[in-house]
Parts: structure tokens; sequence; C-alpha cells
């Protein structure tokens, strides 16, 4: 089983939701930290979901904070994806770490 340590970032997210990342074929991914960023001079609305399901709703960020949503190192399988959706256009970045585990 190989182990690949992998960073991605996804910028300027807004209203339309945003696949940010999706589980390659035959492997499992640990997420180990996700961040994400207001962009903006005023407080947004963040949703991110994982895997179908939501970590966080429309939670509120400030003015120039971040969230991190990701907490206990979750699992994600095959196929599984991770969507960030704002309620303002251009208003969030994602970054992600995660292990790739083949």
């Amino acid at each position: 089983m190989a182990n690949t340590f992998k960073r991605y970032v996804t910028n300027n997210i807004g209203a339309a939701g945003v696949t940010c990342y999706t589980v390659p074929a035959d492997t499992t991914t640990v997420v180990i930290n996700g961040n994400v960023s207001n962009l903006l001079d005023e407080k947004i609305q963040v949703s991110v979901q994982m895997g179908g399901a939501y970590l966080i709703k429309d939670a509120e960020i400030n003015a120039g904070a971040a969230l991190q949503p990701f907490q206990g190192k979750p699992i994600m399988e095959t196929t599984d994806t991770i969507v960030v959706t704002s309620n303002r256009a251009g208003s969030v970045d994602l970054h992600l770490s995660v292990l790739e585990q083949t």
C-alpha cells in the first residue's frame, strides 16, 4: 500500500458549489487538514460537504478570517467528493491537505 501526502488548493469559490476534491479510483483518503478562507471585507456564509453530507452548512466567517471544518481526520473512499459553496461570488479559498492510500 502506497501512502502519498498531497495538497490541493481551490481559489475564488462562490455561489455555485465547487467540487474541490474527488478521491481517485482504488484510493482511500485521510483528510489531515482543511482551511476555508474568507477573501472579502465582509462576513460571508460557507457550506462544506464531504461524501454528500454537510460538515458545515451556512457557517459564518468574518471578513478576512478562516474556518477549519475538518475535525478528527475524516476518511473518504473512492469517488467521495468535497464540495464548497459560499453565499458570495469569488469569496472563498480552500486549502486541503490529505494522505492518499492506494
